[in-house]
């Protein structure tokens, strides 16, 4: 897999892929990100890449030419599956999100900033509008990262077990069970006996079991988006 991702601050995202699971999949070849400097793509001498909005209105807004530019020199070395804009009133990035893309070959990322851009850019070049939460960041480098991260350490091989994404909060509409590790008591504080007693089909259920209860305790809304989707099945089978 290979991402593109166009800021205004480059130096935003030198930390997060430059170490830890992104790092080793860049050096295992299994998947690259390259990070493009906007301002490379503006003409003259102060390298502008907003201006004020019209209409009036507090804040610059990304302009549609410098955009246009980077996106357009980018389309000419590949072909992406998706082109993302990061911004706040797009869908909100899940799991089933993040495995569907992890299934692409060629991603490319906008990262708002400012006021965002110019909606003009949105209409011609974007396919897929992305958020991370119903806040407000200074910028899309950072959520960038994160649909980055999310989707990386599902392709295969990149991570060391490759069964471990597989049993991550929300693969399968629930939380993750409660974990645990050496020593078996601290302060009185006793690890569940049946995860010490070797009994695979025991411990399977009694971790099912736990994600089920952390989910109605803590995201009752993920046990009624799972009961929805039953309810949705069953009636289309009528």
């Amino acid at each position: 897999m290979h991402i593109d991702i166009i800021t205004v601050v480059p130096d935003l995202l030198t930390g997060p892929f430059s170490h830890s699971i992104l790092k080793r999949a860049e050096d295992k070849g299994i998947a690259s990100v390259k990070v493009h400097n906007l301002r490379d793509y503006a003409t003259g001498k102060q390298k502008q890449v907003d201006d004020y909005a019209f209409g009036g209105g507090a804040g610059m807004v990304m302009q549609i030419e410098p955009i246009a530019r980077c996106i357009e020199a980018l389309k000419k070395t590949r072909t992406y599956d998706e082109i993302i804009y990061m911004t706040p009133d797009g869908k909100t990035f899940d799991q089933p999100m993040a495995n569907t893309l992890s299934l692409h070959q060629n991603l490319l990322i906008l990262c708002g900033h400012y006021k965002g851009v110019d909606e003009r850019v949105r209409e011609r070049f974007i396919t897929k509008e992305i958020s991370i939460g119903d806040f407000v960041l200074s910028g899309g480098e950072l959520a960038a990262a994160v649909v980055a991260d999310a989707i990386i350490r599902l392709i295969p091989g990149v991570l060391n077990d490759e069964t471990s994404a597989l049993t991550d909060s929300f693969q399968d509409g629930l939380l993750a069970p409660p974990v645990y590790t050496r020593p078996a008591e601290y302060e009185g504080m006793k690890v569940p006996e049946v995860l010490l007693s070797g009994h695979e089909a025991k411990i399977n259920e009694w971790r099912f079991e736990a994600s089920v209860r952390r989910t109605r305790e803590r995201r009752p809304d993920l046990l009624s988006k799972e009961e929805s989707g039953k309810s949705d099945v069953k009636s289309n089978k009528k």
